[in-house]
């Protein structure tokens, strides 16, 4: 989706987005005691960007533009079908002319370039907004700002809970440690709603063999593996979906 590019390749809101060409009904003065004019767009400009490239439902609404220049607007659906502007790219005529911007061309002519204004998210709230709402907070693994957090069994086992801590850190893996005075049930309860993708539960037995006890959120117990063998886990998961965009 051209959401997923414009925002570098990484996110995929699957709402079928759609593009919207607005222009302005009018081209009116920039400012009336000035007299200056928005300059009309080529034809070109007029035309349905990308419905052929991306393969877009696109439409355009008149009247929904600045008045200096035509704009494209990515419209995307939220969780229960609201349609939201997200990113927009406006095309703006007008300050070139009152900054007298020009460049020189390939036939050593000077020219006046067209001016494009891109904001690929649009407002970042209503992106972010959007993408929590979309994704009911269970972020994809590459995303979330926790990956995993390592939950001791008891106190005799935070010493080893940091340690997995700064191994896993060091190799970027984005990780937390729940040392409370808690019970074990009450940590993975707690965490569960955190949408925390993987916990590591520690104990005395883990420290003694340099294991962690490796658990997906609201999924199955994935067993014993080793630190190294857990950090390859996350790596290859994140690569795995990095690729799928």
């Amino acid at each position: 989706s051209v959401l997923r590019e414009e925002a570098g390749g990484y996110v995929r809101l699957d709402c079928h987005p759609e593009c919207w060409k607005t222009m302005p009904r009018e081209w009116i003065p920039f400012s009336q005691w000035e007299g200056t004019y928005a300059a009309p767009p080529p034809p070109d400009a007029r035309k349905e960007p990308l419905k052929k490239e991306k393969n877009l439902p696109a439409r355009v609404e008149y009247g929904e533009a600045a008045f200096y220049g035509p704009k494209l607007d990515f419209m995307v659906k939220d969780a229960i079908g609201r349609r939201w502007q997200l990113g927009t790219i406006q095309v703006d005529y007008n300050l070139p002319e009152r900054f007298e911007l020009e460049y020189v061309g390939e036939d050593n002519q000077k020219h006046r370039p067209v001016m494009i204004h891109r904001a690929p998210f649009g407002s970042m709230e209503r992106f972010v907004a959007v993408l929590i709402e979309h994704t009911a907070g269970k972020f994809p693994l590459w995303l979330t700002p926790d990956q995993c957090v390592v939950l001791p069994i008891s106190e005799k086992s935070n010493e080893y809970a940091h340690k997995v801590q700064e191994i896993l850190e060091a190799q970027d893996v984005r990780t937390l440690v729940d040392d409370r005075n808690e019970k074990l049930g009450r940590k993975i309860r707690d965490n569960e709603l955190k949408h925390i993708p993987y916990m590591l539960v520690v104990g005395e037995k883990e420290a003694e063999q340099g294991l962690v006890s490796v658990r997906v959120q609201g999924a199955e117990d994935k067993g014993q593996m080793t630190i190294q063998e857990f950090a390859d886990l996350v790596k290859s998961t994140v690569a795995q979906q990095m690729a799928a965009y």
